[in-house]
């Protein structure tokens, strides 16, 4: 996952509340950090995406490839 990814999946699972979250949120999965600070120390996007998850309650269902682009037909 791209950091652009990691954007797309946050703006299209949390709406507007997704900025807030990655800036507020502090995540115990990834060293009790929120989600900006994490991808700053060099925490992969992936990582840092399935841990807002976790501490959001997603389902399984939308974290595996979330934020990817359709692929064009």
């Amino acid at each position: 996952m791209r950091r652009s990814e990691f954007n797309r999946a946050v703006s299209d699972e949390f709406g507007l509340r997704g900025d807030a979250l990655v800036v507020d949120l502090v995540l115990p999965a990834v060293g009790g950090q929120t989600a900006a600070e994490a991808m700053k120390a060099g925490v992969p996007p992936r990582e840092v995406w399935l841990a807002l998850c976790a501490e959001t309650d997603v389902p399984l269902e939308r974290r595996y490839g979330a934020g990817r682009l359709e692929p064009k037909r």
